[in-house]
């Protein structure tokens, strides 16, 4: 069976650096941090205090307000994201059966802050069980996948992945086997979370996981550090539109890159520490790329995981430079979490829209906030560190871990016509 080629024709983006392409780009060459004091909640009694929220966020733009009372925060990223995906690849609906096409959403948590108000308003009253009727729905992971299928009537395959940080990455997997095997036109793809509330914060610092150097917030996410002290929490939802080749180039559709191969593995080691050896970062690497069909010296750049946290920082780099040998020093890689924060199951999503962003421009997006080396982690390797670096990529490949030994690694090519 030949396999049918896939490519990006949309994408709707709200992050912590910017809401439109244009300026995720612009702000991604810059090195600009999304790191700022929380504003969702009072954060006096909390380690930490600050993360990287979207700005300038309206939802009555997208979804009509009786609706969005029905949505949690991460349902309203994911219908605004969708919108803007859809207008962007200018695929006209009504021309195009929608047996075809369907929605695959990647989301690590689902409706936090919906389960932590309806709860704590369960535990504030006299034990009669006053729960919105929308409770259960607005909260569910899978509901945003659904609700992007339903305002469309987009009829092909619609469901949520689940794998904690790595949840969106293995959305878009999908998505791209699904149309490569020829049972899909096109799919609205990605992830979206929203949990920077008092459920999500608390119980990350409760984990040790939350970066807690408030003294110096706008510069905390510092992946490779040696003064690293955990990730900085983020938020959004960001979809793109994964079709199939040949229909992309019969309606004359703008194509971003190419999607080249995707590969999971697990790590089958520990809840929340990646396998001291990266074995499993490893294997999800070399699966991916002998996905592709391509060889370890055609990636350029890797889009590395690199959450800033102290153990799995050293793992991943590890792990590149056991899979790549000598070409791991060759290889240009970088951590945009460093600017957005971790968007958890949406990060694997904000992430491939980076690696487009190299492929496009030749610009490989810097790993800001570095001041001081971690000894444990090679000093030979290119982690374009600080500034931008001009590069031509050719083949980008992006890497999500999630708790629970979940991991996914997604290849983009560059499109060349």
């Amino acid at each position: 069976m030949e396999l049918k080629r896939v490519v990006v024709t949309g994408i709707g983006a709200f992050t912590p650096i910017g809401n439109t392409v244009e300026e995720i780009f612009k702000n991604l060459k810059n090195g600009v941090s999304g790191s700022a004091p929380i504003t969702y909640f009072n954060t006096e009694k909390f380690k930490t205090k600050f993360a990287c929220e979207v700005k300038n966020f309206d939802i009555s733009l997208y979804v009509d307000r009786k609706e969005a009372r029905k949505m949690d925060p991460y349902a309203h990223f994911a219908m605004a994201a969708a919108a803007e995906c859809l207008q962007d690849s200018k695929l006209q609906l009504d021309t195009i059966d929608l047996d075809s096409i369907g929605v695959i959403w990647g989301s690590g948590i689902g409706g936090l802050t919906t389960f932590q108000t309806e709860v704590t308003a369960f535990a504030q009253g006299d034990g009669t069980p006053r729960f919105n009727p929308f409770f259960i729905p607005k909260m569910i992971s899978n509901i945003a996948a659904g609700y992007i299928s339903i305002r469309y009537g987009l009829r092909g395959a619609s469901y949520a992945t689940t794998s904690a940080c790595a949840s969106s990455t293995h959305a878009m997997i999908d998505a791209f086997n699904y149309i490569r095997l020829g049972k899909a036109k096109a799919y609205i793809t990605g992830g979206s979370e929203a949990t920077i509330n008092e459920s999500g914060v608390g119980g990350f610092n409760a984990m040790k996981a939350l970066s807690e150097n408030n003294d110096e917030m706008v510069s905390a996410s510092r992946p490779f550090d040696g003064t690293r002290d955990g990730f900085v929490m983020g938020e959004g939802g960001v979809a793109l539109l994964f079709e199939e080749y040949e229909h992309a180039i019969a309606r004359g559709a703008k194509i971003y890159a190419e999607v080249a191969g995707g590969g999971m593995s697990s790590d089958a080691h520990h809840l929340t520490a990646p396998h001291p050896e990266g074995l499993g970062a490893g294997n999800v690497m070399k699966w991916a790329i002998e996905d592709a069909g391509i060889k370890l010296t055609d990636i350029d750049y890797i889009n590395v995981h690199g959450t800033a946290t102290p153990l799995g920082d050293i793992a991943e780099t590890n792990a590149i430079i056991k899979l790549f040998g000598d070409h791991a020093y060759k290889l240009n890689i970088s951590s945009t979490k460093s600017m957005t924060g971790h968007l958890l199951g949406a990060a694997g999503a904000m992430e491939t829209v980076a690696s487009i962003f190299a492929l496009q421009t030749g610009i490989v997006p810097p790993t800001i906030n570095f001041k001081e080396a971690d000894p444990n982690i090679d000093s030979k390797l290119n982690l374009t560190l600080n500034e931008a670096q001009q590069r031509n990529v050719e083949y980008a490949l992006s890497n999500t871990f999630g708790f629970g030994g979940h991991n996914g690694s997604i290849i983009l090519k560059k499109y060349k016509g």
